[in-house]
């Protein structure tokens, strides 16, 4: 995934409103950016850190600024903007990098399925095998060591496991993906600490039939794009 033009540097002075972020940047101009991330965000945002901002210079935007990496102080490269995460694996699937997913003719975003009316985040589909549903998470939460997911509780992805486990009754093949954004990420890990229901629900659905794959990242101010296979640890 390519940021076209090339992200803005700055330092991160302090995150607010879960929406917004104000940043130094490197000229000296105090900006106030958009945060995409409305999650817990623990270890992310801390003052301090080198952040990366990409710039739209749109009348109608409230905000010219949108946050999209951070630098931690141990330099790990985190993702701060989860929207990213299905753009990066779409693409590296495309270009058949994840090879539990090659072999599908067809990659389409958003399709409406399931019991609720959800929306799939990518659907890959083929003339010569079953459809594949494949729901995108994005992880950037790292304790002692360990990735996990989520970093607050979430009735939504509880939903999206059982929509992902309904699928694999109705014969199809339905995928947990975790986008892990943070270089410091070494495996994957349920956060049972955290959400314990998820973490229950997640349990279910893979005992029905539903896979986990996790990959992480490689970043720069230019690109990121989806790197290697993690362990996902039960």
């Amino acid at each position: 995934m390519l940021f076209n033009p090339p992200l803005i540097r700055g330092v991160l002075l302090k995150r607010y409103k879960r929406f917004l972020a104000d940043v130094q940047l490197d000229n000296g101009d105090v900006v106030t950016a958009h945060c995409a991330n409305t999650g817990a965000m623990t270890g992310c945002a801390e003052p301090g850190f080198v952040v990366w901002l990409s710039y739209h210079p749109d009348p109608k935007r409230k905000l010219a600024y949108s946050w999209q990496l951070a630098q931690t102080h141990q330099l790990h490269w985190i993702g701060i903007n989860t929207l990213n995460a299905n753009r990066i694996v779409e693409e590296a699937v495309r270009v058949g990098k994840v090879a539990e997913l090659s072999g599908y003719q067809q990659v389409t975003r958003e399709v409406k399925y399931g019991q609720e009316n959800s929306r799939i985040d990518l659907l890959l589909s083929s003339s010569d095998k079953a459809d594949c549903y494949v729901e995108v998470k994005s992880v950037t939460l790292l304790e002692d060591g360990q990735g996990y997911f989520p970093d607050a509780v979430t009735q939504r992805g509880q939903r999206h496991l059982a929509e992902l486990a309904y699928m694999v009754e109705q014969g199809a093949r339905a995928v947990l993906f975790f986008c892990v954004q943070h270089t410091g990420i070494q495996s994957v890990k349920v956060a049972s600490h955290i959400d314990p229901q998820y973490a229950h629900a997640l349990a279910k659905a893979q005992a029905s039939g539903v896979e986990i794959i996790a990959y992480d990242c490689c970043f720069n101010a230019e690109k990121v794009l989806l790197n290697q296979p993690l362990e996902f640890v039960n």
